[in-house]
């Protein structure tokens, strides 16, 4: 279930950082010796999900999922472009890292917001793939219908905010300034075993 706050009592998050922290705070029966991971989904994602992790104890990774609804004619040249978008992204977040098996564990799938679900089904259905044991949804504000939707596939859906006004999720930051590749980077390096997955 989501723990939607009364609509008078919500605020802005300073930035993705500040909300991270909050988030972890409803995320705290998941924290070591539980065995799971924090999957953030780059680029503002990743700095919400290191602030998770590091409050947890748990490892981090980036999971980049790139799904578009596209038609046959598409495909094909956006098929080329994906794949050698999601190669550059790799090599530019993990390097020469091993991704961690995920197969029975608890996967916390982070995102800085959920306008809409969209994204985050994708994501859900590809660690699906991978055999967790469990998989929880989280983000530090999200649109109620949004949340309601993820509620059909996650085992569990965690947002500390959810106004009835959503608009955008820019709206619920005093800072939302684009993350960079090279901040996604030191990021994971500021982890232990920082490791990344894709699908």
């Amino acid at each position: 279930m989501y723990p939607g706050l009364n609509p008078e009592t919500v605020h802005h998050y300073k930035d993705r950082h500040h909300a991270g922290k909050v988030l972890a705070e409803h995320l705290a029966h998941l924290a070591a010796p539980h065995d799971a991971v924090v999957l953030a989904m780059p680029n503002g994602g990743v700095a919400v999900g290191f602030e998770v992790a590091t409050a947890l104890r748990l490892p981090l990774d980036v999971f980049i999922a790139r799904r578009r609804r596209m038609t046959d004619v598409q495909l094909g040249p956006v098929t080329r472009f994906e794949r050698a978008e999601l190669i550059r992204r790799e090599r530019e977040y993990r390097g020469m890292r091993p991704p961690v098996p995920v197969t029975g564990r608890i996967v916390i799938l982070v995102d800085e917001g959920l306008a809409t679900s969209e994204s985050m089904e994708a994501a859900v259905k590809a660690v699906r793939a991978l055999r967790p044991s469990r998989v929880v949804v989280a983000a530090p504000v999200g649109a109620p219908d949004a949340c309601r939707q993820l509620l059909g596939i996650a085992d569990e859906v965690v947002c500390p905010l959810t106004p009835r006004r959503f608009g955008a999720v820019g709206a619920w930051y005093d800072d939302f300034r684009q993350t960079t590749d090279v901040e996604v980077r030191r990021l994971l390096d500021h982890v232990d075993a920082p490791l990344s997955w894709s699908a």
